[in-house]
């Protein structure tokens, strides 16, 4: 018996564990699982391990696989790898202190079943001539075809197969049988189906405005009927064994049902479904039909059919699948355009449309701004000009000159009388970019404050005051800038430097410190490309400008991959280098980030180096003083150091042109990107650079992937592209920025086409005034947390 609403109701106030937070309780969809039968706190535990709060989370649980347990496949067509049905004799037996084997025949060929533990009664059911039914997952050996412990069931002529059809198979832990989320699973479908309850804010019109956007291809389903469905599967008091069979025909039912039909299971029309192309049922599908035929696919007698049901299922390719990945990623892009919409809400400090700050700055450089410089400069300046809070993320290439952009932008808000907070995630980066402001704006009358954690109490005093009552203009820093105790004067400028390293958190703490009643204009800085659906996924609230272009003079890099067994001749090569007048920086790495274990491998090479070559050299990692560190980086850039021996701290921001050949030890075991970031260290000057990939053998798939990309490419995105899909998002962006963005089944490499679908239906619902409370109810569902996260 299915769970009733009223059950539910009344479980909710009972049962819910006090540090389980499901939002406002709308409908059984968002009530915590506790509330149904049979899951109590031990079982509640067990489904949080995996992501499952609410019986929302549980319905889109769903399975990684299935069991094909509706039709017998014959020996001799079994594969390896394949769990089947199969039955057969017993045709020999053999029992030794190893365990037992039975040989299995149908007439088309034997079979082998290995049990290493021979268990009480296994011995008398496993005679010669027993007809045997089996399930298992079939291994192909030199042994020939075997399966391992299988389930079993003796049968005799007058027995009928025993047809358990298709078995989902879900992700699980420890304790917890995949029985008995089947049942908790059908029992949240019941609960549901059994309210009638709304499971999709979308109409036919708000999916006519993406009528002419392209589907990933699929097979569609054929058109099932009484011939070619299993009869098993027929029992008309199921919902599910007739809900799941076929997708509903668009051109009969021509709606899209807001709602579960509770009063007939059978009312839809499944007699003509062939003719339909991928659009149309994808469209067609109510979300609580998705989920039935994910959770209970049909079955085909015809294999091939059933097969490639099977993989799209699995695959998430399949018009089930697309259309709750359409719906997870519009509620996505609704929470981003959601918060946009409430920062635009928000005053900010209005700035002029000249600067003779900026003009100056430039004017003194000894170079001009490259085109792409100047295209994004006159983004963020109409932006700035407005009393509407920027929000605006530059991309550029290492190299492109993003800095400078950043502090031309500064110069408008000083010019303006406002203050300029300058952010950046390492110490070495933020010291990078204070010398770089300070040597800017100094000489122009601005005062360039410094704001870090490692300051001693008096620093910081002094540093403290020179903030709140605006003695400092700039100032520069690390995640300090967040600390509450932090008072400015002015704040109307907020610079992020390498904003992956940052939760959405510590940016609104620093937005929150702007004069009353106003939030500062924000500038994000990267130099990590972001593929085109993750920025739509993680930065969808954000303009973006792309410096694409890099300056004139710049020489291209040739990177090379050298076995690390060949590192002496490496060695010797640094040595001409540097005699001929140019530096070079040797990067070590680990395999576990450990500012520790890093610092003690960079000594350790030091060390090697320091008595194998008679040149000045230089070392720098994470666990030396910030005044030590500086010191040697300004010796480098200074050329009084021929090489820098660093970890991955020199990642970004260092800037030296005279530098030309970069070594990165056991380089298969950094990401793409941080390779990427390393390696635009060099080709900053005139002179060909090199970039040498050592790597210790054997490579794996993927760090042999990783070092060929980098060999055969230069540019960010083409290699941010394959990062993410040899890394995923957590990797190429930093987990703290991506961890709110988790799918339930979108996937930002396989789904990119149904990312340009979400994003015009959200921008369709969020511009109806009439649908604001279809929007937070669409966000809620999918992304509980999401409200957190409005004003970032």
């Amino acid at each position: 018996m299915p769970t009733s609403a009223s059950h539910l109701s009344a479980s909710l106030t009972n049962n819910v564990p006090a540090n389980v937070n499901v939002g406002p309780a709308q409908s059984s969809l968002d009530m915590p699982v506790i509330a149904l039968a049979g899951v109590g706190p031990k079982v509640a535990e067990q489904l949080a391990q995996l992501g499952i709060v609410r019986i929302f989370d549980l319905l889109l649980h769903l399975p990684r696989d299935y069991e094909d347990r509706s039709r017998l496949v014959s020996i001799s067509e079994v594969a390896h790898g394949q769990s089947a049905l199969v039955s057969g004799r017993i045709v020999h037996v053999d029992s030794n202190r190893s365990g037992m084997t039975v040989m299995i025949d149908d007439n088309t060929g034997t079979i082998g079943l290995r049990f290493f533990k021979v268990y009480p009664g296994l011995a008398q059911t496993m005679s010669l001539g027993t007809q045997l039914q089996l399930f298992g997952e079939v291994k192909v050996s030199r042994y020939g075809k075997q399966i391992h412990h299988p389930e079993y069931q003796v049968i005799s002529d007058s027995t009928a197969i025993t047809n358990t059809g298709l078995q989902p198979i879900y992700p699980t832990v420890k304790g917890l049988h995949q029985n008995k989320l089947r049942t908790l699973i059908k029992m949240a479908l019941q609960t549901v189906r059994s309210q009638g309850l709304p499971m999709t804010l979308f109409t036919t019109a708000d999916f006519a405005t993406v009528a002419d956007l392209p589907l990933v291809p699929f097979n569609g389903l054929k058109a099932l009927n009484a011939e070619n469905i299993e009869s098993e599967h027929r029992e008309t008091e199921d919902i599910f064994s007739t809900l799941a069979r076929s997708v509903p025909d668009n051109i009969i039912n021509n709606s899209v049902s807001n709602s579960v039909n509770k009063a007939n299971p059978s009312s839809y029309d499944y007699s003509n479904s062939e003719g339909n192309n991928n659009t149309s049922n994808v469209y067609s599908l109510t979300i609580f039909e998705a989920l039935v035929l994910l959770h209970t696919p049909p079955t085909y007698t015809d294999s091939g059919q059933q097969y490639t049901l099977l993989t799209q299922l699995t695959a998430r390719t399949h018009a089930a699948c697309q259309r709750l990945i359409i719906e997870e990623l519009t509620a996505h892009q609704l929470s981003l355009l959601y918060r946009r919409q409430q920062l635009h809400k928000h005053k900010a400090p209005k700035c002029g449309t000249q600067s003779a700050l900026t003009e100056q700055l430039f004017a003194n450089l000894p170079f001009s701004l490259t085109t792409a410089q100047k295209r994004v400069m006159h983004d963020i300046t109409a932006d700035m000009a407005t009393s509407i809070p920027m929000l605006r993320l530059v991309q550029g290439d290492v190299g492109a000159g993003k800095t400078l952009v950043a502090a031309g932008a500064a110069g408008y808000a000083l010019d303006s009388g406002w203050q300029v907070a300058v952010m950046a995630p390492t110490e070495i980066l933020a010291e990078q970019h204070l010398v770089n402001f300070k040597q800017w704006f100094e000489p122009l009358g601005v005062g360039v404050g410094w704001l870090a954690g490692k300051q001693t109490a008096k620093q910081r005093r002094e540093a403290l005051v020179d903030i709140a009552e605006n003695n400092v203009q700039i100032v520069v820093g690390t995640h300090a800038l967040f600390q509450e105790q932090v008072k400015f004067a002015k704040l109307g400028l907020v610079i992020i430097d390498e904003q992956h390293r940052f939760g959405v958190e510590q940016r609104m703490a620093l937005t929150n410190k702007g004069v009353a009643n106003s939030t500062p204009h924000q500038l994000i800085m990267t130099a990590t490309p972001i593929p085109r659906t993750l920025a739509m996924s993680v930065y969808g609230d954000m303009d973006t400008s792309i410096i694409d272009e890099l300056p004139p003079g710049r020489t291209p890099i040739t990177t090379v991959t050298i076995d690390r067994n060949r590192r002496d001749e490496v060695i010797e090569r640094i040595a001409v280098n540097c005699e001929a007048g140019r530096q070079a920086y040797w990067v070590c790495s680990l395999v576990e980030e450990s500012s520790v274990l890093d610092a003690q491998a960079a000594e350790a090479t030091y060390e090697d180096l320091n008595e194998r070559l008679d040149i000045r050299i230089g070392l720098v990692h994470g666990k030396m003083k910030s005044a030590d560190k500086q010191a040697v980086m300004q010796e480098f850039k200074a050329g009084k150091l021929d090489l820098l021996i660093a970890t991955t701290v020199i990642e970004v921001g260092v800037d030296v042109p005279n530098a030309s050949l970069m070594v990165i030890e056991n380089a298969e075991r950094l990401g793409l990107s941080q390779l990427h970031q390393l390696r635009g260290r060099v080709g900053r000057g005139s002179t060909k650079s090199y970039c040498v990939l050592l790597y210790q053998k054997p490579l794996s798939e993927t760090g042999t992937e990783r070092l060929r990309v980098l060999r055969e490419s230069t540019d960010g995105f083409v290699i941010a592209q394959k990062d993410l899909e040899l890394r995923g998002p957590g990797e190429l962006l930093g987990k703290r920025q991506t961890g709110n963005v988790g799918y339930y089944l979108a996937d930002l490499i396989r789904d990119e086409q149904l990312f340009t679908i979400a994003q015009r239906l959200a921008k369709h619902l969020i511009q109806d005034a009439t649908r604001k409370a279809d929007v937070s109810q669409l966000i809620h569902r999918w992304m509980p947390e999401a409200s957190r996260y409005t004003n970032a």
